[in-house]
């Protein structure tokens, strides 16, 4: 009986890491400097500047500024999901939670 004991925790163990495996790089894709990095950076730059060569070319502002800062959470959001001037529209590309974790991340890029 020990044996089965030993066994079936070992098999419930591999089954339980393997989940994490599958799962963890779902979970990482919702969090805000994953989905920055993957839909916002190209533009925007990796510290969201705008310092990019189409950053510059369309004269985007720095979300790290005060003048992007002021907005609210909702008008961050509604920018995200609707598109603004060149920046295209996410609505149909970012789940609300993934547009929630990025106005999140660009409030984490207020200048101090």
């Amino acid at each position: 009986m020990n044996f089965y004991f030993v066994r079936s925790t070992r098999a419930i163990a591999a089954i339980v890491t393997l989940s994490f495996l599958f799962v963890a790089p779902l979970l990482a894709q919702d969090d805000g400097p994953s989905v920055f990095k993957a839909k916002c950076s190209a533009c925007h730059g990796a510290d969201g500047s705008g310092n990019t060569k189409i950053g510059q070319s369309m004269k985007i502002r720095d979300l790290g500024s005060p003048d992007v800062q002021k907005e609210t959470d909702a008008e961050l959001a509604d920018m995200i999901t609707t598109g603004k001037g060149a920046m295209p529209a996410y609505k149909d590309k970012l789940t609300g939670p993934q547009i929630k974790s990025l106005v999140a991340y660009i409030r984490t890029l207020a200048k101090k």
